[in-house]
């Protein structure tokens, strides 16, 4: 069965949603996809009769198994284009989400799969995020927030929470991306900031809002 952009977009947007919080609501729906709430009523009617999501009339709602691997599937297009662009095409890693957005929708499922034989199966995008396989699967690994790693403890790079293009632009400045070595040399009570370093880098101060987008493995 195929689906309109606006459906799928919808789909992917309940499932970002339901990682955050479970079970979501209209109005948290309408936020992600910046439209009111009457139209998100109309499309989740829809999704309803199609059986991808369970939802009754205000009450919050989820996606049904159906709903779920449809998008699943379009996660995995989404973060498989991007580690092709970042990684055959030389973007950079703040330059290939709006981009992705648009080649997610193809839905040539033998396209897809060379594509990812072609990258020889990547478990993660550029951002850190797991790459669903073929089967919906995705790696799970322990993730640990900058804030709370060890002074003095060797930490790598693995994910970055807010995706943002300023956010991004500001973790290249700093020259922080997916798989830089990082360690806290000092903890600053007063605003949470952290002083960092970098291999030879000079050492460099985040604020805790910025710390707290970081996520490493030890």
């Amino acid at each position: 069965m195929n689906f309109s952009i606006s459906e799928e977009n919808y789909i992917k947007s309940i499932y970002h949603l339901q990682v955050l919080h479970e079970r979501v609501n209209a109005s948290m729906l309408a936020g992600m996809v910046n439209t009111k709430a009457a139209s998100v009523t109309d499309m989740l009617k829809k999704l309803h009769k199609k059986k991808l999501v369970h939802y009754e009339p205000y009450k919050s709602f989820i996606l049904t198994d159906e709903g779920n691997k449809i998008a699943l599937n379009i996660v995995r297009k989404h973060r498989l284009w991007e580690y092709f662009l970042v990684n055959k095409l030389g973007f950079q890693w703040d330059q290939v989400h709006d981009i992705a957005e648009e080649l997610e929708h193809i839905n040539s499922i033998e396209l897809i799969s060379r594509l990812d034989e072609f990258l020889q199966y990547p478990e993660f995008d550029p951002h850190g995020d797991p790459i669903p396989n073929s089967k919906g699967k995705m790696i799970a690994l322990k993730r640990i927030n900058l804030t709370e790693i060890p002074l003095k403890k060797m930490a790598v790079v693995s994910y970055i929470k807010d995706q943002s293009v300023a956010m991004l632009d500001l973790l290249k400045h700093f020259q922080i991306s997916i798989g830089t070595k990082i360690k806290i040399s000092k903890r600053f009570e007063f605003d949470g900031s952290v002083e960092i370093k970098i291999d030879k880098l000079p050492d460099a101060i985040l604020s805790n809002q910025v710390a707290k987008n970081i996520y490493c493995v030890i």
